[in-house]
C-alpha cells in the first residue's frame, strides 16, 4: 500500500513540475514580447522549440461576434483545456474574421494541427499574454 502512495505522489509531483516548467518557458516569450509584436505568429512558433500548442480557441467575446480579436493556445490535451491550463493568449492585429477561425475549429475540433499552424502562422501579433487561471 505504501508503494502505491509513493508512486501516486511521484506522478502528481511530476505533473505539477512539468506544468510549472511549461509556464516558466512560455513566460520567457511574454517577457520578450517586443521581439514578436508586429511579427507573424510563425516567428514565435519557430522559436518555441521545447513545446507547441495542442489546441487553439478563438471564440468571440462580447458583442464582436463576427471577428476574433484573439486566440488562446493551450498546451494540454483538449479534455484538460477546462481545468486551469497554461494559456498563451495572442491578440491579433488586424483582427481575424470569425468565419475563418470557426472553419478550423469545426474542421479539426480545436486541435492545433498543421492546418492551424499554416493559417495562424501568417497572422500578425499585437500582444502576448501567458497565464494560468
Amino acid at each position: 500500500m505504501n508503494k502505491v502512495i509513493v508512486i501516486i505522489m511521484f506522478f502528481c509531483f511530476n505533473c505539477l513540475y512539468s506544468q510549472l516548467d511549461t509556464l516558466n518557458y512560455l513566460k520567457q516569450f511574454e517577457a520578450n514580447k517586443a521581439n514578436y509584436i508586429g511579427q507573424p505568429f510563425s516567428q514565435l512558433l519557430n522559436d518555441m522549440t521545447e513545446i507547441q500548442p495542442k489546441t487553439v480557441w478563438s471564440l468571440p467575446i462580447g458583442t464582436k461576434k463576427t471577428i476574433s480579436t484573439d486566440s488562446r493556445f493551450k498546451f494540454t490535451l483538449k479534455e484538460y483545456s477546462f481545468y486551469k491550463p497554461i494559456t498563451l493568449l495572442i491578440v491579433w492585429a488586424p483582427e481575424i474574421p470569425r468565419d475563418q477561425t470557426e472553419y478550423y475549429e469545426k474542421k479539426n475540433k480545436f486541435y492545433f494541427t498543421n492546418d492551424e499552424k499554416n493559417f495562424y502562422g501568417s497572422k500578425i501579433i499585437k500582444d502576448i499574454i501567458v497565464y494560468r487561471y
